[in-house]
C-alpha cells in the first residue's frame, strides 16, 4: 500500500499546455514577414506538427501507463482479498469517514470495521476511490488487525497516488477473519 504512481496526469496537462504555446507562437511567427506571403510558414506548420504528434503521443503514454497502474491495483487488491481463507463477506459491518487530502496530495479516508463475531476478528476491507462520474480512480486494501467481539476496529486507505477534483470512496469488499 506504499507503493506510489507518480502525478502523470499534471505532466500530461503541462505538456500539452506547452505544445499548444508553441504551436501558437510558431504559427504567428510563420505569417509576418511584410511581404504578406507565408515565409517559414510551412517549416513552422512542420515542426508545429511534429511537437503537437509528441505530445499526443506522450499524452496517450501517460494514460496507458495510468490505466496499467490502475489495472495493477485491482489485480492486486483482487489478490490480497482472495488469499484470505475462510472469511466472512462483512461490507455492511464496514463503514468510511469523509476522503480528506494528505499533504502529500494522495486521498485518505478513515475506515471502521464493526466486528459482530463472538470472538476477536480482523479485516480485509477494499477501498474504491472514485470520481464524481463514478469512474475508478484507485482502489486499495486495508487490513484492520484484532478487532475484539462487539468492538469497531480503525484503520485509514491511502490511496497509491495523488488524485484531484471531487472524489469519493466505497466499500468494494470486505472479509472478516
Amino acid at each position: 500500500m506504499t507503493g506510489r504512481v507518480g502525478n502523470k496526469g499534471a505532466v500530461a496537462r503541462s505538456t500539452a499546455g506547452a505544445v499548444l504555446v508553441a504551436c501558437a507562437v510558431a504559427g504567428a511567427a510563420g505569417c509576418s514577414n511584410n511581404s504578406g506571403t507565408p515565409a517559414k510558414a510551412s517549416g513552422a506548420a512542420s515542426a508545429a506538427s511534429s511537437a503537437a504528434s509528441a505530445a499526443s503521443s506522450a499524452v496517450a503514454s501517460l494514460a496507458s501507463q495510468g490505466a496499467s497502474a490502475l489495472a495493477s491495483a485491482s489485480a492486486e487488491a483482487k489478490r490480497k482479498l482472495d488469499e484470505v481463507k475462510g472469511g466472512t463477506d462483512v461490507k455492511g459491518d464496514v463503514s468510511l469517514g469523509t476522503p480528506a487530502t494528505a499533504g502529500d496530495g494522495r486521498m485518505t479516508v478513515p475506515v471502521t470495521a464493526h466486528n459482530t463475531a463472538s470472538s476477536t476478528k480482523s479485516f480485509a476491507v477494499q477501498v474504491n476511490f472514485l470520481d464524481s462520474s463514478g469512474n475508478l480512480l484507485d482502489t486499495v486494501v486495508v487490513t484492520v488487525s484484532d478487532v475484539g467481539a462487539g468492538k469497531d476496529g480503525k484503520g485509514t486507505a491511502d490511496s497509491h497516488r495523488k488524485l484531484s477534483g471531487s472524489v469519493h470512496a466505497t466499500v468494494a469488499r470486505a472479509v472478516r477473519y
